[in-house]
């Protein structure tokens, strides 16, 4: 009964005027995977539960968009489902469909397929995008810009729906457009700096270059399942 009245709550929550919601992109094709990732088991739970765990535990009601119709049912169980608007055109169309159907100010896109992302670094992405503002706010590891999580103020939505429209299907173009197009940048903050200040962690200690662990085929599920192992023994 409880969990019945945490779905009916989550589902009330994108009625109201919200801050910030969550969403777990999980319209992959899954190619190499060979199947569903997003029902995948992982450390004895699917990477869709993970994934919902993560947002919710950075404090976000979760609904999860981007889901192709075959796997709607399945994923309905761990969270609202977000139908887009034009399936088939990639995680793009997930985000726009996502961010057209809430009132929250701030969007926050985890892919299904990081389940070693701590939900610290979810928070202080948020965090910083409330008191600054910016448009488009994404880690960097190792010096690099990563594409997700994302946390997408509602200002950069116009221009993500022109680049969808335009067939520019690539998430981090359209960011990077949404950004010049509201004369800003891309707000890329050092995932390694603010571990090594003690402004996030991992729960199970893991070091940040493991974070960003992504879950495309079994042999990076099997990696992945070595890392959570290694860091609970």
């Amino acid at each position: 009964m409880r969990y019945a009245v945490r779905r009916m709550t989550e589902r009330a929550a994108y009625t109201e005027e919200r801050d910030a919601a969550g969403f777990v992109l999980a319209g992959g094709q899954s190619s190499r995977m060979g199947r569903d990732k997003a029902l995948l088991p992982f450390a004895g739970e699917p990477l869709i539960a993970h994934a919902v765990s993560i947002l919710r535990e950075a404090g976000l009601p979760v609904a999860i968009a981007g889901a192709a119709s075959s796997a709607r049912t399945s994923l309905a169980a761990y969270a609202p489902v977000v139908e887009d608007s034009q399936p088939g055109l990639g995680p793009l169309s997930g985000i726009c469909t996502a961010m057209a159907g809430t009132s929250a100010r701030f969007a926050v896109f985890l892919p299904v397929d990081l389940p070693l992302l701590p939900p610290s670094l979810i928070a202080y992405l948020l965090h910083h995008a409330r008191i600054t503002g910016h448009a488009v706010t994404v880690p960097s590891i190792n010096g690099f810009i990563q594409t997700f999580p994302a946390v997408l103020e509602r200002s950069a939505l116009p221009e993500l729906q022109n680049e969808l429209h335009s067939g520019q299907r690539g998430c981090f173009s359209a960011f990077r457009a949404a950004a010049d197009g509201l004369s800003q940048p891309i707000a890329g903050l050092d995932v390694e700096l603010l571990a090594q200040s003690g402004q996030i962690s991992h729960p199970l200690g893991l070091p940040p270059v493991r974070w960003f662990h992504n879950v495309n085929t079994v042999q990076d599920l099997h990696r992945a399942e070595a890392l959570w192992s290694h860091a609970i023994a």
